[in-house]
Parts: C-alpha cells; structure tokens; sequence
C-alpha cells in the first residue's frame, strides 16, 4: 500500500538527521516537506505553526497512515465540510463549493500572537464562494489566561455576524503539540481556562464558542468535565472507520465530526481534514445565524 504525502506535516524520525535527509519534498509552489511514508513517529511544528489534529499525532496518535481516508466510506447523511489553516496553501473556494462542501472553519488565531498567514484571504473568498464559514483558535492554555486568548481571537478574525454565511468560532483545545499534554494545568485550572476563554468570547461576539477536542485529551486533561456540555457545541476529533465518533465525557452528543485528516476535496492541493455536521444544511444554518 502507498500512502500520499502529507503536504502539512513536517515530520522528524526516529533517525534524526537521516530521516529527514530521506524525507520526500515537494517541490509545488508553496511546498512543504512531505512524509516520507508509514514509518513517522512523530510530527514537528514551530510555534505559530499548529493546526487541528496535530496534537494528537505529537503525542503518539493514529498518523494519517495508520488511520486511511474512508474515501466511499465517509459519512455522507450529513452536511460535509473542512478545516484549513496555512498548510494548504492557496486554496480554490469555487472549487471546494462545487464539490459539495458546505462549510469550513479556518485558523485564524493561535496563543496570544500568532495569526494564520492565510487567514485574511482564505476567510472572505470561503465568503465569496457561498461556503459557509468560521474560525478557529488554537489554544496555548500556558500561554496566558483563557479571557485573554479570546479576546486575542475575537480581536483577530474569530468575531461573528448574522449574515447566513458565518459560523460561531471554534476554541481548538488539544493536546499539546510543544510539550506536556496538558500543557502543564491541573484539571481544575484546565475547566477555569477553559470557561473563561467562553466567558470572554460570549461578551465579545454575543456567541457560545464551539469546542473541538478528542475524548483522549478532554477526559484526561479536564477530568471528564461535565461543565461545557450545555453551553458549548461539541466538535469531536475521531479519525476512525466507525459509523459515530467516541465523544469525550459530559457531551450527550457531537454536533460536528472530524472523520479523517487525510481526505481530498477539488480546490485543495494535497490531503485535508474531512468533517461532517450532525444534521441537515437548515440545522447548520442555525448554528451559523444563532437561531
């Protein structure tokens, strides 16, 4: 079996220098080092430089390779969807729209001074092509204060309208792609970090944040939480070939689906997460206009 590579990924082996001398790269513009096959042990990113699942595949999660894109698989009952950040590079909205995908969420933020570098023109043309579409932020909790990261994303593209076109921001809570899994927190300072960072987004924008984690990672590093599950949407991260995601203690349900990081969409170059919305395109249109 063969595996594409990865054009998000930068990946650091087992053999240091080798490896990476061994590495595939890509040689498009804007290219990035490539996986050089099933055997990564580990993903590398630079501060600034995080993106949703990367987490998970820093500390020793399914890699794309031992987790393949569902291809005819895939959930299809619900709306489609994915998530970007500077990692694609250029991306071509009409096309994605015409494939069938409906929404997107795009980094924007990460920590309290990093913003995506594609964020400012990936945003408005999902706009322009009729995806509908949000931002997300990356969560540094030992970085600062939860009220103060909101702020930083509400200030920096994560804040929200009523115009049938955008999505409420995402907190992207996972685990630590620089360090200790959870980032160095007790679970009850994690649930105050995390319940301040809501609190400061609800004033800012009028909006419940949605919350994108893993059931590994929330019942680990919140102590299985019960706290958000009324408050806040569910975006679960479960790259799997079951039919429904695990989802972490004290959500009833998931409102979105992260099913892999390796899927394809036209409009994309190289591999890209695929989600689906638990519900119909007027369910999504809800969420989008907080009705």
């Amino acid at each position: 079996m063969s595996f594409l590579p990865h054009p998000r990924r930068r990946i650091v082996t087992a053999l240091g220098v080798l490896g990476a001398a061994l590495a595939l790269t890509a040689t498009a513009a804007g290219g990035a080092t490539a996986a050089p096959g099933p055997d990564r042990d580990r993903v590398h990113v630079e501060p600034g430089e995080a993106y949703m699942g990367v987490g998970t595949l820093a500390h020793g999660g399914s890699a794309p390779a031992d987790t393949p894109s569902r291809g005819a698989l895939a959930p299809t009952d619900g709306v489609q969807g994915i998530d970007v950040s500077h990692w694609q590079g250029a991306i071509n909205w009409g096309s994605v729209r015409g494939a069938g995908i409906q929404f997107a969420w795009i980094k924007a933020t990460e920590g309290t001074s990093y913003k995506d570098d594609r964020f400012n023109s990936n945003y408005p043309a999902a706009y322009n092509a009729g995806v509908i579409r949000g931002a997300y932020h990356f969560a540094l909790p030992n970085a600062s204060n939860g009220a103060t990261q909101a702020n930083y994303f509400a200030g920096n593209g994560g804040g929200w309208s009523r115009d049938n076109l955008t999505l409420p921001g995402v907190l992207d809570i996972e685990h630590n792609p620089y360090g200790a899994m959870c980032y160095g927190l007790s679970t009850t300072q994690m649930r105050t970090w995390i319940n301040d960072f809501y609190t400061a987004y609800k004033a800012r924008t009028s909006r419940d944040v949605v919350i994108y984690t893993t059931a590994s990672w929330w019942n680990t590093c919140t102590g299985n939480w019960t706290g958000m599950s009324a408050k806040s949407p569910l975006w679960v991260a479960h790259w799997t070939s079951a039919s429904a995601p695990t989802i972490p203690s004290g959500f009833p349900t998931w409102t979105v689906w992260q099913y892999t990081s390796t899927g394809s969409v036209s409009g994309v170059a190289g591999s890209v997460d695929r989600n689906q919305f638990n519900g119909s395109r007027d369910r999504l249109l809800a969420l989008a206009n907080n009705t």
